[in-house]
């Protein structure tokens, strides 16, 4: 049987979406882009604007913490002088069980772990691994294809109210967004396997069951 190929959504087809969506021509390149400045200067400042847009619904969403980017107990050790690097992939972290002990209180500082109840001088140092449940960052391509859905069409309503003067247009692309924001927590539910009794990882609980007493 024949495999079929679709072409997954990436950052330029994304940015054609949001393109079509205000009525504007797509392109076949995005340029130079930079990590930390996004598409350089000296390409059409419009696509550099809808670039930007992207990325910042990229990270505002993936920053609400979901089954996929989200880790627990991560190994985090200290360096030759004590202090633990955070890079700027982890958007928010916390010390794991830490709801339970409250031993401490981390924030990532100057780019490293510091600890804000600490006594000591240097509270950016330590002497003992540290574990960490983190939310990280990851690149557009590598999400799943509902939250890159969802990151479009979020982008494309924000794309839409600051350079398109249409009150409607805008309206039906927040509607859209909404849909797939309904798929994307329907595809979290699935995988998260999350339950209002909040069992762990690694445990199991079987609901009750009527038919079990009848079978008696």
């Amino acid at each position: 049987m024949a495999t079929t190929t679709i072409d997954i959504d990436t950052e330029l087809s994304a940015v054609n979406n949001i393109l079509g969506a205000i009525g504007q021509s797509p392109i076949t390149t995005l340029g130079t882009v930079s990590e930390t400045d996004g598409i350089s200067a000296y390409d059409n400042p419009e696509i550099a604007f809808i670039y930007n847009l992207l990325r910042d619904a990229n990270v505002d969403t993936q920053a609400e913490g979901w089954h996929f980017n989200t880790e627990k107990n991560v190994k985090h050790s200290p360096d030759t002088n004590g202090r633990i690097p955070i890079g700027n992939d982890i958007l928010s972290m916390d010390v794991h069980d830490n709801q339970v002990r409250r031993t401490y209180d981390v924030v990532r500082r100057n780019g490293f772990l510091y600890d804000k109840t600490s006594t000591k001088d240097n509270k950016d140092e330590f002497d003992f691994d540290m574990y960490l449940d983190v939310v990280r960052l990851y690149n557009f391509q590598d999400l799943p294809i509902v939250f890159r859905r969802f990151i479009t069409y979020r982008a494309s309503a924000a794309a839409a109210t600051q350079l398109v003067a249409n009150p409607n247009l805008v309206r039906l692309l927040t509607n859209q967004a909404s849909l797939a924001r309904a798929a994307l927590q329907e595809y979290e539910c699935n995988q998260g396997d999350h339950s209002m009794f909040g069992f762990p990882d690694d445990t199991a609980y079987q609901t009750y069951q009527p038919w079990r007493n009848l079978r008696r």
